[in-house]
């Protein structure tokens, strides 16, 4: 094997690798469904998480401006309460 023949296959090899990183950029870009969506487009974000237990945990999840209170166990996950809605961010303090 000479030297050409290496250079040609890690040539091929940054080919492929670019190729699938421009593909994962684009959908990335573009959203495509089940791989990413715009972050301004999201409607749906975990807020936050506290574990309870070894296998309980507890999310607020938040769908468009009300956010829910979900208790996540290995049996199952059950809604605690629903229709909370977030406390006001403080406004900034003039300068």
């Amino acid at each position: 094997m000479d030297y050409v023949d290496l250079l040609r296959y890690f040539g091929a090899l940054l080919l492929v690798l670019a190729m699938v990183g421009g593909a994962g950029l684009l959908a990335r870009r573009f959203g495509v469904p089940g791989v990413t969506r715009a972050s301004a487009d999201k409607r749906l974000a975990i807020v936050e998480t506290l574990m309870v237990g070894p296998r309980q945990r507890l999310f607020i999840v938040r769908r468009d401006t009300v956010e829910h209170l979900v208790l996540s166990t290995p049996e199952g996950a059950t809604v605690i309460e629903t229709g909370i809605v977030p406390p006001a961010k403080p406004e900034a303090p003039l300068p």
